[in-house]
């Protein structure tokens, strides 16, 4: 490759500005999103079986569907939760299993033994990803418009406009309120007139309907003939013939009133104070966020401009992209800043305007290439894809600032030399080494493919996003740098006169340690009794958390509580919401939650989207909420999360960072360890929104009916049963077909709403001749307390005490809960404890990320003796690679930063960017050591690099420093990872300039120069 530079100048410039033109145009296509698509290996089954016992659904229902989708091949882990008349079952399947099939396998399972479980169960199948959740909130609002109205113009005209958007997978209307034609019976009418409910029944069925008679052939043309008896209107229902004996025709008006009105909906949603209806978007799998989210907005700006009626008006109170969007700019912000700054290091140090040029061209050649790469692979921008890019400007400035160096340091060297003929010279000089630095960089990054579970999902994609980034530096920075270089410079073949004459130090200060390795062993002792001290007081948690501007607080009242009075309370918080100035806007739903859960009426959440110009933290917001509501509705259990952490939660095993598990026979005695643990769990410091894992549903009145005095009568315990639904939530006995739409008849007694207990035992049941027996003489009424509801994980009963973290990190809450739980809970015989949540997935993603850690050392060690073939450097090499471990390690204590996923990466970056440096300098050396002593090979080394190694650190760290510091949205998750590798930057520093070559010195002390 003497020429290559020379000769193929103007077909590589022309590849070059290809590859930036195809990075532009492959930027502007790529599909945004805050995470990588990524599909967990979660199944969720809910089984509804009406209002079935707990203990009956747990054998007829749960046990049976268990061991149905136990035989599913790659389940890891089973668990579900046994309610009244419902259960949930989460499979989980293994990371590695196409999700898509285990889903069928598990409803082919379910099918096999759906013929065992009870009538009329039904049975709900969903695999569990980011897109079942919404991520567009719209709230819809009608100044003097009914709920009904408001309902209608949501189904019938918004859903169907906004369904239309590319990418929209389904719009749900949440709340409102559903038209019926309302049949309310007058049971003294119908007893002297001998009707029952039965009749009635009868009687629309057989006259509101349309059928089919056959065809008829009339002068060569075939006509389909129709009878239609429909009800068409409120008008015909009030006439419908009910009985006619000879004597009088009878009308269903004559024996009840017919009104419209409302379907009753355990129900309740608002939005900011006051009632509304909720519309939610879902986005497809792999559709782009952001281009979905601009054509609902351009959709929503039409309907509110033409398409409603006058007075209707939809306002957005949720925008994931909105979050998206500034998380990804302020990422590619910190990028292009850190990039800037670097740059202007470049300019201080080399004092050579073409130089820093050269390094300004190169880098977003570089970024242009890693894009055009990214593109072709199918990957998209996300919060981690930049964040690699913006991780690795450190190791792509190294890469421009090495061969730059060289090149500007031949000709401070030789000034006379043209620079076609020093160019060449320079690269080859350096290709060896480039090589193996890079490889021992991108070597790292091979054994994350080792990272399972949801850190393995994202991480693995940080990890890829950086081989490629670094593998494309190297091309950029070995065939097209050269070539930039090269068209600076024009057509002199003298040197430029911007070059000044450079002449080498003399080392004083190099010699001064060499000479004095003491102080390199002091230097290194203290290391490791730093890490040795920070070791065990380090913080430690799991995946780094976001600052998302938005929190989701769930809530439940006391079991059996009214929807009335759950409103009432919640009522009474919303009045706290305006103390506190950081809220924007809020929803609430009450008796539905976002995502796929069985709800009781009592549960609910509230979704409250933060200002954006706030000065406190989501996480000062939520303490200061919590407090207020704890002080002013004590009977609400309550907890806290933000929307992307929660929705991460509902997909993996636990919501919640903490989750003790306790297994066991008996309900009773879990109940009671339940109690005990979650009152430990309260008492330590660090920890919030504690559950004890016990839910009760609400009391029943239990009617048990006495066949003997139904038979007397000629009731059947069917038509019992249907009489007493009728008057509590009344029976749909037909439709009413209106326009596009069908309206549901309901006949219901009048008032069932307020029906009470007392009112309902002095009601009265139809006997088949008309007449009127009281319900006492016919069953038994007892009302029941609520019953626990019954989980169970890998078919052993099990119940969860969670809790989240507030203020102190995840490793030492754990460790001193484990303390206070080893020491005052007494475990009955087979009884035992396991803990879960963040903590497993934690301990589970440390043991692999030491393996990860192990073995890109390994990984190093073994380039290293490709490369030198002395196993002595090699080994040197790799040990002050580890001590650079120190670095990160010391500044994660300082900045009081949690060791965790992110952190534990950039440690593992620190072993080769260290080793990289480390090649230069031992070339150098090695080089100058066949003519000169190893006293003076060491200083000239050392002196020689010493401005390329100043400028790649310093480049490194101010690049970082804008997501070190956490500067804008969405840089939290990165920014452990930043200040590891920054950490790392600073002692490699000493490492390199101070022990590296003390080392060395005392290596080769007994060297002789060949010359």
């Amino acid at each position: 490759m003497k020429n290559f530079f020379v000769s193929h100048k103007n077909p590589v410039a022309v590849v070059l500005f290809i590859i930036l033109a195809a990075g532009i145009f492959s930027y502007t296509k790529m599909q945004s999103s805050l995470f990588p698509e990524v599909t967990f290996p979660k199944i969720k089954v809910i089984a509804d079986n009406g209002l079935q016992p707990v203990g009956k659904m747990m054998i007829t229902v749960t046990k049976p569907l268990e061991n149905a989708i136990k035989r599913v091949p790659g389940l890891k882990n089973i668990r579900s939760i046994t309610s009244r008349g419902s259960c949930e079952i989460s499979a989980f399947m293994g990371w590695k299993e196409d999700i898509d099939l285990c889903k069928q396998q598990v409803e082919s399972s379910i099918n096999q033994i759906k013929d065992e479980l009870p009538p009329g169960t039904n049975i709900s199948v969903e695999k569990m990803n980011p897109s079942i959740l919404p991520v567009i909130g719209y709230v819809i609002k009608g100044k003097g418009r009914s709920r009904i109205e408001i309902n209608q113009i949501a189904n019938y005209t918004v859903k169907p406009y906004l369904s239309q958007v590319p990418g929209v997978s389904e719009i749900r209307v949440i709340g409102g309120k559903t038209k019926e034609f309302h049949v309310e019976l007058q049971p003294q009418k119908m007893s002297a007139l001998s009707v029952t409910p039965a009749m009635i029944t009868t009687a629309l069925s057989e006259s509101n309907f349309i059928s089919s008679n056959g065809y008829l052939n009339d002068y060569n043309r075939m006509y389909l003939t129709v009878t239609d008896a429909n009800v068409k209107n409120l008008e015909e229902l009030q006439n419908l013939v009910i009985s006619n004996n000879g004597k009088r025709v009878l009308h269903l008006q004559d024996i009840a009133n017919m009104v419209i009105a409302e379907q009753t909906e355990y129900v309740r949603v608002n939005a900011n104070g006051e009632n509304a209806l909720l519309i939610a978007v879902v986005k497809q799998p792999n559709a782009n966020l952001i281009d979905i989210t601009t054509g609902v907005e351009k959709r929503i700006a039409e309907l509110n401009k033409t398409v409603l009626p006058r007075g209707v008006n939809i306002s957005s109170y949720y925008v994931q992209a909105d979050f998206v969007n500034e998380s990804i700019r302020s990422v590619s912000d910190s990028l292009w800043i850190g990039l800037l700054l670097a740059i202007v290091v470049c300019v201080i140090f080399l004092r050579s305007a073409k130089s820093s040029a050269v390094i300004l061209i190169t880098i977003p050649l570089t970024i242009s290439l890693t894009i055009l790469t990214l593109y072709v692979l199918g990957y998209n921008f996300n919060i981690m894809t930049l964040g690699a890019i913006a991780a690795s400007i450190g190791l792509i400035i190294d890469d421009a600032i090495v061969v730059v160096e060289q090149i500007h340091r031949t000709h401070e060297e030789h000034p006379e030399t043209p620079t076609k003929e020093l160019l060449s010279k320079s690269v080859n000089y350096l290709l060896p080494a480039m090589i193996g630095s890079s490889i021992s960089t991108i070597v790292i990054f091979f054994p994350f493919i080792l990272l399972s579970g949801v850190a393995g999902a994202y991480f693995k994609i940080l990890a890829n996003t950086m081989m490629i980034t670094l593998i494309c530096s190297f091309l950029v920075t070995w065939i097209g740098l050269p070539v930039i270089y090269l068209l600076l410079s024009g057509k002199r073949k003298s040197v430029d006169t911007e070059i000044a004459i450079h002449e080498r130090k003399s080392g004083k200060w190099i010699s001064f340690f060499i000479l004095r390795p003491v102080i390199s062993f002091a230097f290194v002792l203290a290391l490791i009794a730093s890490v040795y001290y920070i070791s065990s007081r380090l913080e430690t948690g799991f995946l780094p958390e976001m600052d998302e501007g938005s929190i989701v607080l769930d809530y439940t009242s006391p079991p059996g509580t009214s929807l009335q009075e759950t409103d009432r309370m919640l009522r009474q918080v919303e009045k706290l919401f305006p103390s506190v100035p950081e809220i924007e806007t809020y929803s609430r739903r009450t008796g539905t939650q976002m995502g796929f859960f069985i709800t009781e009426p009592n549960y609910g959440d509230y979704l409250i989207q933060l200002r954006k110009d706030r000065k406190r933290s989501t996480e000062e917001v939520i303490d200061e909420i919590r407090k207020k509501v704890e002080s002013t509705q004590p009977a609400l259990q309550i907890d806290f999360g933000q929307v992307i952490g929660d929705m991460l939660g509902d997909l993996m095993a636990s919501t919640q960072p903490i989750e003790i598990k306790i297994y066991g026979d008996n309900v009773n005695v879990l109940q009671d360890l339940a109690r005990k643990v979650a009152e430990i769990t309260e008492n330590v410091k660090g920890t919030a929104d504690v559950f004890d894992g016990i839910t009760i549903a609400g009391p029943s009145i239990n009617i048990e009916p006495n066949n003997q005095k139904l038979a007397q009568f000629g009731i059947t315990p069917a038509d019992f049963q249907a009489q007493l639904q009728t008057q509590l939530e009344g029976s749909v006995i037909g439709n009413i077909f209106e326009k596009e739409q069908q309206t549901a008849i309901r006949m219901i007694y009048p008032d069932a709403i307020n029906t009470t207990i007392d009112r309902m035992k002095n009601g009265t049941i139809f006997l088949p001749n008309g007449k009127l027996q009281p319900l006492v003489k016919l069953a038994k009424i007892t009302p029941e307390p609520g019953s626990a509801e019954i989980e169970r994980e890998n078919l052993q009963s099990m119940i969860p005490v969670t809790a989240r973290l507030n203020n102190r990190d995840l490793g030492s809450v754990m460790t001193e809960l484990q303390q206070e739980i080893k020491s005052k809970v007494n475990l009955p015989q087979g009884y035992h404890i396991s803990y879960g949540g963040a903590y497993q997935e934690q301990q589970q993603s440390f043991s692999e990320l030491l393996i990860i850690l192990l073995s890109a050392v390994l990984l190093v060690f073994t380039v290293m003796i490709f490369m030198f073939k002395d196993i002595k450097v090699a080994l040197l090499i790799i040990a002050i690679s580890i001590l650079g471990i120190s670095g990160s390690m010391i500044a994660l204590f300082i900045t009081n930063t949690p060791l965790n996923v992110g952190s534990y990466t950039g440690i593992i970056m620190i072993i080769g960017i260290i080793g990289e440096n480390a090649i230069f300098t031992f070339l150098q050396f090695h080089q100058t050591l066949e003519t000169n002593t190893p006293d003076e090979a060491v200083v000239y080394a050392i002196s020689t690099r010493l401005r390329p190694k100043l400028m790649t650190a310093i480049g490194a760290i101010i690049a970082l420093s804008p997501i070190a510091l956490g500067i804008g949205t969405g840089a939290q998750l990165h920014q452990p990872l930043a200040i590891a590798v920054i950490g790392g930057f600073v002692i490699a520093l000493p490492l390199l300039l101070i022990v590296y070559p003390s080392m060395l010195r005392l290596l080769f002390k007994n060297s002789i120069a060949k010359s």
